[in-house]
């Protein structure tokens, strides 16, 4: 069976994954002051950057239209899977649905998954790639959805950021409160619980956070079958190498693949900011 993965612009694919047909991505739009950015391929992600450091008010986003991910499933493949960001982070999920509904108003049923991924950026691609991996060895569609979604409930996602002011901003940080510490230069390890952003620990310095981070994302693993973790970085690929050199000293001996962040995650993580899903 032929298959797609759609994922809106959080899904951010490898080099060598955007070069795969069997994926697209929809687009969110990002806006900061008056200028409209659509998070594509042309983003630019250092003149996005310096454009958030230069304007005093906070940047935000805006998800995709229904009508593009209808356009998006109106496809030859027979099965297409949907991952979008966490529906606590972003009404992208929402619109894929009614996307659906609109596709399946005008064409009838189709092979449709869409799945809220409960986390971003690394945690999106985490869940493509293991897609990847069942259909290429033959798995079916309803066996693929059925253990995606398993996998969907498992997997963990661990973040380290600069700055938390964006979350904040944004109101992502629902129930908690933005971290004031930098004087004291105390970083937080936060993840997620189905999709909710929580706080974790702490350490003073970036080191000693992401150290603690792979502590805890190795602790918690457990015995799970997933094969590989990502770890998806804004302008920091020093740091992603700093964070696979700490899973495999921890004795992390599945497959570390590192990303990059495309629009919408680097406007959340900020230069510098490291996600980790596994």
């Amino acid at each position: 069976m032929s298959y797609k993965i759609v994922g809106d612009s959080c899904l951010d694919l490898t080099r060598e994954m955007r070069e795969d047909l069997r994926f697209q991505l929809v687009p969110l739009t990002l806006q900061v002051d008056d200028a409209m950015i659509v998070d594509n391929e042309g983003f630019d992600q250092a003149a996005f950057l310096k454009l958030v450091r230069e304007s005093k008010e906070c940047p935000k986003t805006a998800c995709p239209s229904p009508e593009a991910f209808k356009k998006a499933y109106e496809c030859e493949e027979e099965d297409v899977y949907v991952i979008t960001l966490s529906s606590h982070l972003s009404g992208s999920y929402n619109s894929a649905m009614v996307g659906k509904n609109l596709y399946e108003e005008e064409h009838g049923h189709k092979n449709i998954l869409i799945i809220d991924s409960e986390s971003a950026s690394s945690g999106e691609v985490n869940l493509a790639m293991a897609i990847c991996d069942m259909a290429d060895i033959g798995m079916g569609f309803e066996e693929i959805s059925q253990k995606i979604l398993a996998m969907r409930d498992r997997q963990k996602t661990y973040f380290v950021l600069d700055s938390l002011e964006y979350l904040r901003k944004n109101g992502r940080l629902t129930g908690l409160q933005a971290f004031f510490a930098t004087a004291l230069n105390i970083k937080p390890v936060m993840g997620a619980d189905h999709g909710v952003i929580i706080k974790l620990d702490q350490a003073r310095g970036v080191g000693k956070a992401f150290a603690r981070m792979c502590e805890i994302a190795v602790r918690e693993r457990g015995d799970r079958e997933e094969k590989r973790a990502v770890i998806a970085h804004c302008n920091a690929r020093e740091r992603a190498e700093q964070v696979k050199k700490e899973l495999e000293r921890l004795g992390l001996s599945r497959e570390i693949v590192i990303t990059e962040t495309a629009g919408v995650a680097t406007l959340y993580a900020g230069d510098g900011g490291i996600i980790l899903a596994m």
